[in-house]
């Protein structure tokens, strides 16, 4: 049977530094050479564009072994058709793609665009997504991962520019014309640390933080990070209903997730009004002594601390928390941090100022440096193969 295809009137997007119509594209147009981003693009535009109704999407291996997840089309268009009413945008804006679209968060994003009428304009994931971009630009939506996000706001005030150094004052007007003439932008895919919600707030574009997965069709909920209506509560999406089980740990529905309960390890804090506090996932909370440990909470003490005592020797460096077995506690707190060991003055410093900080059993009691962490592909920290690659297992 043929399907007639979807398409939105003069609806293009930019591939490979031109304009494609996406009738070209269902049609089957080959581009010679083509990247993994843009074959990746193009083959879900075709199979999308001629009506296909089920498609499947790789879970990033984050949280476990990647799976094959499967969704159907009703699900993607009810979780494009709810992000576009909620953040009001309009036919004809145009959306940035910088996220891999061979997983959930890049691939939402074509989705949104053939629903909602959005052109689209399609880079190579990089840490700067703006690069590619010529000056004249106009960006109306855009979704970036954290490490993407920290990159671009760098870019305003480059801290080891010399004054008056021309290149750099061009940069920075640039990318503060981009951020801030957008309509809305996400930053998902992980944690938004506090140096980076603190340098988030200078940006006039409504900025939100996405809660969701794979199963989901990626983000179910938003919290907003700058301005007046800034939150440290998720908001639901419209028809998506919430509520958490014994362990506090939340569990969901809604048209994006075709009506069936999906149950999290995340623990959270409901609201009155119906918004929800994420504390940590369940399972990465760690026994030190009889006491449990939120990874999570500690992370953001550390994070807070870092920005606070750049002295401490962590800022702008990245880092997890972990347990390692213990005879006498069962599980030790250990701080793994990327890049060149401090040394041991500096080691003795840092534990002072995080056993002050941090709660007794809280505190890492061992530090591990490692020279580079290992990512998922989408830029998120593999913890347990960084762990791995310092001879250390995962608890």
């Amino acid at each position: 049977m043929v399907v007639k295809p979807i398409l939105w009137r003069e609806q293009v997007i930019w591939i490979d530094g031109r304009w494609w119509d996406t009738a070209a594209l269902a049609e089957g147009v080959e581009i010679a050479a083509a990247s993994e981003q843009v074959q990746a693009v193009l083959d879900f535009s075709r199979a999308w564009l001629r009506g296909e109704e089920r498609f499947e999407v790789h879970t990033s291996g984050s949280t476990g072994l990647p799976k094959p997840i499967q969704l159907t089309r009703s699900q993607m268009e009810a979780s494009a058709r709810a992000t576009c009413a909620v953040l009001g945008l309009t036919a004809g804006m145009t959306a940035l793609v910088c996220l891999p679209v061979r997983y959930i968060a890049g691939r939402m994003l074509l989705v949104r665009g053939f629903v909602w009428g959005l052109k689209l304009v399609v880079v190579e994931p990089a840490s700067d997504p703006l690069a590619e971009l010529p000056g004249d630009a106009a960006i109306d939506l855009a979704s970036f991962v954290p490490l993407q996000m920290q990159t671009l706001l760098d870019r305003l005030l480059p801290a080891d520019s010399p004054v008056g150094f021309p290149d750099a004052t061009v940069q920075a007007v640039r990318y503060r014309h981009f951020l801030d003439s957008m309509h809305a932008i996400l930053v998902g895919g992980g944690p938004v640390s506090p140096t980076l919600a603190t340098q988030i707030r200078q940006i006039k574009t409504p900025v939100y933080h996405t809660y969701g997965m794979t199963e989901t069709a990626t983000h179910v909920a938003l919290r907003r990070l700058n301005g007046l209506e800034a939150t440290s509560a998720f908001v639901p999406l419209p028809g998506v209903d919430i509520g958490v089980d014994g362990r506090s740990c939340l569990h969901l529905r809604g048209p994006m997730t075709d009506g069936a309960t999906i149950q999290t390890n995340d623990q959270v804090e409901l609201q009155p009004d119906g918004s929800f506090v994420w504390i940590g996932r369940w399972d990465n909370v760690l026994n030190s002594g009889g006491v449990k440990v939120h990874v999570e909470s500690v992370e953001a003490t550390i994070e807070a601390l870092a920005a606070a005592q750049p002295e401490l020797g962590l800022a702008r460096r990245r880092f997890f928390v972990a347990g390692q077995p213990d005879e006498r506690l069962g599980q030790e707190i250990v701080l793994v941090v990327e890049g060149g060991a401090l040394d041991d003055e500096g080691q003795r410093y840092l534990r002072r100022a995080l056993n002050q900080a941090l709660p007794r059993h809280h505190a890492p009691r061992r530090f591990v440096f490692t020279p580079c962490f290992v990512a998922t592909p989408t830029g998120k920290i593999d913890r347990k193969a960084t762990l791995a690659a310092a001879c250390m297992p995962l608890l």
